[in-house]
């Protein structure tokens, strides 16, 4: 492709430099391309069959038949894609009766359809405050709530993670600088930590203080508490949660698609308001079709749920017996640390070898000097892969130097 101004050649020599160091430091990432649908075994294209322990598939359900027969069903009968968005031409049925079905699911009065989760929290803050309010955030939320933020003009704290103390010290300077709202927001599960939020907690301190309390659910609609609901669920405040956003595109199918859950009054204005609602193409009719029979399925059962319990509770004991150190907790997100970067790139390129997708997350998805294997188990991993899996790990750490 010809050059297109003066300033092109310099401008692509720098690029390529930025690229020249990100892989000296070893921290360039490689996509491995699969030819199957996701599930516990995957098959890459150059032909390895690998245990899969790195998808946000934790119920499963990407390629349950059910899920499947309803995507397939949608698509015959409202379509493949609507062309439009929402408040033009790009409201169906069945738009509106995933939003009603999410709303029950969750515990709140109304819910409203992104294309994306990380639309979801791009559209909520920014129509719903401004100067005179406060937004609360913990120091590791995800990159989207922070982008979120970023966009909407209210005063912003930062507490440090998990700490609740470092949020009371927050609100009450909220309270003396005067904000009008405060909006305390956090992931309910952090997702490179399994970290579950201390929301039994967070609720009486914003009880306390006056302030509305949000949460991000990614990594826990569909599995976290006795039912699935969420992180709120499983703290047991489930219905005392102001806001929560979420996404389709894990355990509730693992598509594509977000939400945000609310009081009517509040899902109402984000319709009005919200710039990816409204900018944004409609979530496709065979995504919305299948969220309605995930939903169906995990209103009709824990079956899945309490299997992904189980399989999470083995292969926390069997990786910590085999050496390794993980993060403690009780989530299937397990995140066995490595530290370095470039270690954590030889684990996971070495346990592709054999036999097991793994991937290293490191600097800046996760802070410098705190480098990663992130493990994500699933409700439908047989104990045999998960035993090869960890067999394969303490094989990988003993030839690293990691584990003895």
């Amino acid at each position: 492709m010809p050059d297109t101004s003066p300033a092109t050649p310099d401008f692509h020599a720098h690029i390529r430099s930025e690229l020249d160091a990100i892989r000296s430091a070893g921290l360039f990432k490689r996509e491995r391309v699969i030819g199957t649908p996701q599930g516990p075994v995957v098959r890459t294209t150059d032909g390895r069959e690998l245990i899969n322990l790195c998808a946000n598939n934790y119920l499963g359900l990407s390629s349950h038949p059910r899920v499947l027969e309803a995507a397939h069903e949608a698509l015959r009968t409202h379509g493949y894609g609507m062309s439009s968005v929402r408040f033009i031409c790009g409201t169906q049925d069945i738009h509106q009766a995933l939003e009603q079905r999410l709303a029950r699911f969750l515990g709140t009065e109304d819910a409203i359809l992104y294309a994306a989760a990380f639309d979801a929290n791009g559209g909520l803050f920014e129509p719903l405050l401004g100067e005179a309010d406060a937004i609360i955030s913990d120091e590791l939320n995800h990159a989207s709530i922070i982008d979120g933020i970023r966009l909407c003009k209210a005063q912003l704290w930062r507490y440090r993670h998990n700490d609740m103390a470092d949020l009371a010290r927050c609100l009450q300077e909220a309270d003396a600088k005067g904000a009008r709202f405060k909006l305390v927001f956090t992931d309910g599960v952090f997702s490179m930590d399994g970290t579950i939020a201390q929301l039994d907690v967070m609720r009486t301190l914003c009880d306390r203080h006056g302030a509305l309390l949000g949460i991000d659910e990614c990594h826990a609609s569909g599995f976290m508490g006795a039912t699935g609901r969420g992180t709120h669920e499983h703290r047991g405040i489930f219905g005392r949660v102001d806001i929560i956003t979420g996404t389709l595109g894990k355990a509730l199918g693992g598509a594509s698609g977000g939400f945000t859950a609310a009081r009517r009054e509040v899902v109402e204005l984000l319709r009005q308001r919200s710039r990816p609602y409204l900018f944004s193409n409609t979530l496709a009719p065979s995504i919305a079709g299948a969220s309605i029979a995930v939903l169906d399925m995990l209103e009709g059962s824990t079956a899945l749920r309490d299997q992904l319990e189980m399989n999470t509770h083995w292969f926390r004991q069997a990786i910590s017996d085999a050496g390794f150190e993980i993060k403690p907790g009780t989530h299937p997100i397990v995140p066995i640390m490595v530290y370095d970067a470039v270690k954590a790139q030889a684990l996971s390129a070495r346990l592709l070898e054999l036999g097991v997708y793994a991937v290293g997350f490191f600097y800046p998805v996760v802070p410098k000097g705190q480098a990663r294997i992130r493990v994500q188990l699933s409700a439908v991993h047989q104990r045999e892969q998960l035993e090869a899996a960890v067999q394969a790990f303490a094989q990988a750490g003993r030839e690293l130097g990691l584990v003895r």
